[in-house]
């Protein structure tokens, strides 16, 4: 099996849509976000902020509500998401978003969104040669027309084939699973014993000083049941079963490559099924770029305790993160200063897998209160 090139054609026709607003008839996972789309979302991050997960703790904050999780936001827009335009067949690799947020994500908001596409930019990568970053900028706000949040997003359009037969990033990777000794599973528990929310401390602007450590957060080892967990609250544009999926398949006829079996399926199973992960030039199944942001925003939320606003958090994804794998996520702060009468922190943060390679790196401006 054979998948298509990109060629100077597509990427002409691509280029002609900058600045056109995407219209699409796939709606997206949630159009309102209620207290159960709070609780699931939260849960599939692994994050038990009572934010996000109890009313009455909500009402108790200087918020006077329940809140969402500030990435829930990539389940009420799909090209947000990584559901990018034009080049069929051409694989899109998930690698970042730019955050900004204006506003907490209450429970109750009826979501509005609108994207377009921004840039087309190329690149030549050892993942996979030639590449296009396909850049989309999404506006959110609320059913009163408030401003809630702006993203700017991004995937890499890379050719399935060459990523396989030519690209060089993971030569070195084996594809032999990951496994963890007694004691480093006994660790990992003991880790995850210690993490929690700072809740209803208040962590202020004065008391922060240049150079502090954000407290890390461990992800993981991944698992499928992972992707499972963070796919049943994020959603997916391209997951349906039997008539349905289906019929949608016969409405996009190069969406869904055969399997094994030769049945057509999505190729959002490269976060599950390893095969189809090696065919597109990754050693294994991997998690989901959007996910990956989200264990940053949990660790930054935890930090900043219930009074604090995360109001921007741009976050590059470096390298695939395997089945088997884990992640550590981790910050400082870089910068203190006040913007327009608001005390704001400026942070650093990044990740590290188990052998200590760049998982992701960013940087976030969180809104603290004055002593």
């Amino acid at each position: 099996m054979s998948f298509s090139k990109i060629t100077d054609a597509e990427i002409q026709r691509l280029r002609a849509r900058i600045g056109q607003p995407v219209t699409r008839v796939t709606p997206p996972f949630y159009t309102e976000l209620n207290a159960d789309a709070a609780r699931h979302f939260a849960w599939a991050v692994g994050d038990d902020n009572p934010l996000w997960l109890d009313p009455s703790h909500g009402i108790s904050t200087r918020w006077k509500s329940q809140l969402c999780p500030p990435c829930i936001l990539y389940s009420t827009d799909n090209v947000v998401s990584g559901a990018v335009e034009g080049l069929p067949s051409v694989h899109a690799m998930f690698a970042g978003t730019d955050w900004r947020w204006f506003a907490p994500v209450r429970v109750g908001t009826v979501m509005k969104t609108q994207s377009m596409l921004k840039d087309m930019v190329e690149h030549q990568t050892r993942f996979a040669g030639r590449a296009f970053q396909q850049i989309y900028t999404t506006q959110f706000s609320d059913q009163e027309g408030n401003a809630l949040a702006s993203a700017d997003s991004w995937c890499f359009r890379t050719e399935r084939d060459t990523a396989r037969e030519q690209g060089s990033k993971y030569d070195q990777v084996s594809e032999v699973a990951q496994r963890y000794s007694d004691n480093e599973i006994a660790e990992f528990a003991a880790q995850y014993k210690t993490e929690a929310p700072r809740g209803a401390v208040r962590r202020t602007w004065d008391s922060v000083k240049e150079g502090d450590l954000i407290t890390p957060l461990l992800k993981g080892p991944y698992t499928v049941t992972s992707a499972v967990a963070f796919m049943q609250a994020w959603g997916s544009y391209a997951i349906r079963n039997h008539r349905v999926a289906w019929q949608y398949y016969d409405r996009h006829p190069k969406l869904a490559p055969p399997n094994e079996n030769n049945v057509p399926e999505p190729p959002v199973r490269v976060h599950w099924d390893n095969a189809f992960a090696r065919k597109v030039g990754v050693p294994a199944a991997y998690d989901f770029g959007p996910e990956r942001i989200c264990w940053m925003s949990h660790m930054l939320t935890d930090w900043q305790g219930d009074d604090g606003f995360l109001r921007r958090l741009r976050i590059e994804v470096r390298r695939h993160n395997c089945v088997g794998d884990i992640v550590w996520c981790r910050g400082k702060v870089v910068d203190k200063r006040i913007v327009d009468g608001q005390a704001v922190v400026d942070c650093e943060v990044w990740a590290e897998n188990q052998t200590g390679e760049l998982s992701v790196k960013g940087i976030a401006e969180i809104e603290l209160p004055r002593a």
